[in-house]
């Protein structure tokens, strides 16, 4: 297992090393390069076969063609043995070098032959060909971008890699979001499903792909032949599944698979979630263990298995772990909570590289990050769902061919046998889900209002491929990548065997889904293997983590994003429905988290990958020492405790004043000097009681309607939300606003700005909204100005005079001011200076607009 990467078209030494430490985690045991004028590869390793010497890049014999390559190939002896009696010498016993041969000999053909994963680069030095492939489930990524001579090193080419993070921090590919892969993902719960990614430019090879680059140009092609050969007709010799011979030869070459899969010269483990995949994993590597097998070597003298639980939550799958367990093996545990994934969630979101569907991948993230203390590569059941009919939807899929088919004593049969599972889908009380287009915003619904999302539903084999290669397995198989590699583990699947999927589909229908049971193959072949309790279980889970639980426990973190000027200057959602719809969750009157998640998976998204982030940075940089008009002054930012309504203003912040003051003079920065306080006029506001909760704030029609016609930007939601407008209406009036709006709209096409605000007044523009990463409440409320702000600088000048008696010297009066990174408003002032020279003291906003707990500031006059 390793990670690859590389580029065609130049050679850059520091960028390719740039690539290396990106993907170290994938490789931490050595790294390779081959570079020549035209072609760079570079392999990351994380070694499991052939430690001593398996390292890549491997050229064939005459050095004439040359490979990086990441993934396992499990028939690898028996292609090599075949290779050999061709002439082919082999200098390793690693699988890479048999891919290398394999590709000389057969060709394009080559690829096809494997078993296993894989994720390949081969570049033949002669003809200065290269060679991309990935192999025919999936499982390893592999992701290319072509860029231009408009990027900053003026350069022409395509460049690849196993992860998105050398692509998009290369410099040679502008970074934006793709809007179109970004509304399937919100509207239809979908992702992983063909070329594009979430970023715009950046694509991937699909299962059973390969890429040919010669020339300049590109040519991208199918060299998998396992979908159309999966569509072929049931030989009429497995009539019946029942027939031992098919149940036998099931069991027999899944047992092959994994055993093979066991094949390695680091430590083997399994993950284990309770379900009946990974249970039968478990159960046949234990299996193999008492007959002593020579491939469980990897495995040691018992089996570790790694799971997730959630006690006391309803999706907890402790009890049948344990029953597997009990098959005598040794149990690891992880039990993540909503605290660790607020901590975790950063690092989750740069693992994943692009949106996730549900907060599932987590628990696996978790059970990886635990495996990695104790083995280098661990089996699990991906795949057997998708194979095998795992999920309730597909009986309905079976039900409708059934039906089309005029089958119709077996249709009534396999929905009288489901009824129980099949009852609870269809009463499922879906009136309490969120209807996720009624919190998209319109005009980005009408972007795209010609997308469509087709799923296969009436032809049970039909559907199965369709999710094996393009649906509900390829964000799987992504998800486990991605989560294994960031703790140097290797994922093994093998479940996705190329001989085992063909016996699948060589069967009639019914040796997946008879009598209500789906997987009955797996069940019927497995009962000496698994307890009762598993093998005949109906609930599916797997690794899900207790989302409904974590998402109300998370309130306060959810909604400092929900309500933030970030948030709002996306084109995406509309803010305002939801905040609303996750506020009705917390009352308990919707309970889809799926939706929340996706809307806060993707903000969070666009924050790591695609946004500026000095525009969410927690702390700013701030210079204590501004020259203005020839004269230097200091300020000093004082912390306070947080402000709330009913404080007494003057009382609070002269008691702050009075410390900060001690500190300065103990540090001989105040002697015979003059100085003046600056008051932020939000936590006046809030005190004041003119700070209200966005949820308690009901937009009206004009408020929803006017503020969509607000310029949005990052730094500042102004009257660009329907609270901030509401409140703007009810303190200046409906009229006014409208008044306001119109002559606005006409200045702007005269080319004139700034009218709106003219016209509504300072009490309208000096309304503000939520404050990204403020402290709670200020990072879900909206507040309105302070009620004279003259006359509350004139009682904290007084009070501090009356607290601090040797302040009346040098103490010059106190200033409101409403300040942000764009611009500054001085509100009161009782100090003798100009309003216009404290806004100039202020320009670049000391105090900040987040976490930093400092709304006042001491300014000294040197």
């Amino acid at each position: 297992m390793c990670g690859i990467a590389g580029f065609i078209g130049f050679r850059d030494d520091r960028l390719i090393n740039e690539f290396s430490q990106l993907l170290k985690h994938r490789g931490p045991d050595g790294e390779g390069f081959f570079c020549d004028d035209y072609v760079t590869l570079l392999n990351r390793r994380l070694a499991i076969i052939d430690i001593a010497g398996g390292d890549q890049p491997i050229y064939n014999e005459d050095r004439t063609m040359v490979i990086v390559y990441n993934g396992e190939i499990y028939n690898y002896q028996d292609l090599r043995s075949e290779l050999e009696k061709k002439g082919h010498v082999f200098k390793t016993v690693s699988d890479t070098e048999v891919i290398l041969h394999g590709y000389e000999e057969w060709g394009d053909d080559n690829f096809n032959r494997l078993n296993g994963m894989f994720a390949v680069a081969i570049y033949d030095i002669k003809k200065k060909r290269t060679i991309l492939a990935r192999d025919h489930f999936g499982i390893k990524p592999l992701y290319f971008s072509f860029f231009t001579g408009t990027n900053k090193y003026k350069r022409n080419g395509l460049m690849f890699s196993s992860e998105i993070k050398p692509l998009i921090y290369s410099g040679l590919i502008p970074v934006f979001p793709n809007d179109q892969i970004i509304y399937r993902y919100l509207n239809y719960r979908i992702h992983d499903d063909g070329r594009e990614t979430f970023f715009k430019g950046v694509e991937r090879l699909l299962p059973g792909e390969m890429m040919k680059i010669e020339d300049g140009k590109h040519e991208i092609k199918c060299f998998s032949k396992l979908p159309q050969t999966l569509l072929q007709k049931p030989e009429t010799k497995h009539n019946n599944p029942l027939q031992n011979h098919s149940i036998l030869s099931f069991k027999s070459l899944l047992i092959d698979s994994i055993k093979r899969r066991l094949i390695s010269e680091v430590p083997v483990g399994t993950c284990l979630s309770g379900g009946l995949d990974s249970s039968t994993v478990v159960a046949v590597v234990n299996k193999l263990l008492k007959e002593k097998i020579g491939e469980t070597k990897s495995v040691g003298d018992i089996q570790k298995t790694f799971s997730a639980v959630f006690p006391g939550s309803a999706n907890d799958e402790e009890k049948y772990i344990d029953e597997v367990t009990m098959l005598k093996v040794k149990s690891y545990k992880v039990r993540p909570t909503s605290k660790e994934f607020s901590n975790d969630l950063e690092d989750f979101i740069k693992t994943q590289e692009e949106p996730t569907i549900s907060t599932g991948p987590y628990a696996q993230y978790k059970v990886m990050q635990e495996a990695h203390k104790h083995v280098t590569v661990v089996l699990d059941g991906q795949g057997a769902d998708e194979m095998m009919a795992g999920y309730i939807p597909y009986y309905f899929v079976y039900l409708r061919q059934l039906w089309q088919e005029h089958k119709y004593f077996s249709f009534f049969n396999e929905a009288f046998s489901a009824n129980d599972i099949i009852s609870k889908f269809i009463f499922k009380n879906r009136s309490r889900e969120v209807k996720v287009q009624s919190l998209l915003n319109k005009e980005f619904i009408a972007q795209f209002k010609t997308e469509k999302f087709y799923i296969e539903n009436s032809n049970l084999k039909k559907r199965l491929i369709q999710d094996i290669f393009k649906n509900s397995l390829q964000s799987l198989l992504r998800y486990e990548d991605k989560n294994a590699m960031r703790f140097s583990i290797e994922g093994r699947v093998p479940f996705l065997d190329v001989r085992l999927l063909k016996h699948i589909f060589s069967l009639p229908d019914d040796a997946i889904i008879k009598d209500g049971w789906n997987k009955y193959i797996l069940r019927q072949s497995t009962t000496d293997l698994l307890p009762y309790i598993i093998n005949k279980r109906r609930n599916k889970i797997g690794f899900t983590t207790p989302e409904h639980e974590w998402f109300k426990k998370m309130h306060k973190e959810i909604l400092d994003v929900f309500t933030g000027e970030l948030f709002l200057s996306k084109k995406y959602v509309n803010q305002a429905e939801v905040v609303i719809a996750y506020k009705d969750f917390l009352a308990g009157k919707t309970k889809d988290t799926m939706v929340f998640w996706r809307i806060l998976n993707l903000e969070l998204w666009m924050r790591e990958f695609i946004s500026n982030k000095s525009q969410t940075s927690n702390l700013k940089k701030i210079n204590k020492n501004i020259i203005v008009q020839g004269k230097e002054y200091v300020r000093h930012p004082i912390r306070t405790d947080v402000f709330e309504k009913g404080d007494g203003v003057a009382r609070k912040i002269s008691s702050a004043v009075l410390t900060a003051l001690k500190k300065l003079t103990e540090a001989k920065l105040l002697s015979n000097k003059k100085y003046f306080v600056v008051v932020s006029e939000k936590v006046v506001a809030v005190a004041q009681g003119r700070a209200y909760f966005i949820w308690d704030i009901k937009p009206s029609f004009w408020a929803k309607l006017l503020s969509r016609f607000v310029r949005r930007v990052p730094w500042g939601i102004g009257l660009g939300s329907p609270w901030t407008m509401e409140l703007a209406i009810k303190e200046v009036g409906l009229l006014r606003v409208l008044l306001a709006s119109i002559l606005g709209g006409v200045g702007k096409l005269l080319g004139m700005r700034g009218i709106f605000y003219k016209i509504a007044g300072r009490a309208a523009a000096g309304i503000d909204g939520p404050t990204e990463y403020s402290l709670y409440p200020a990072n879900v409320s909206a507040k309105l100005l302070p009620k004279e702000p003259q006359k509350v600088c004139e009682d904290v000048e007084k009070s501090i005079k009356y607290k601090v008696e040797s302040s009346k010297s040098g103490f010059l009066g106190v200033a409101i001011i409403d300040a942000n990174d764009i611009g500054r408003n001085v509100l009161g002032n009782s100090t003798s200076l100009s309003s216009k020279l404290i806004e100039d003291i202020f320009q670049d906003n000391p105090m900040g607009q987040t976490n930093e707990q400092t709304p006042l500031t001491i300014v000294i006059c040197e």
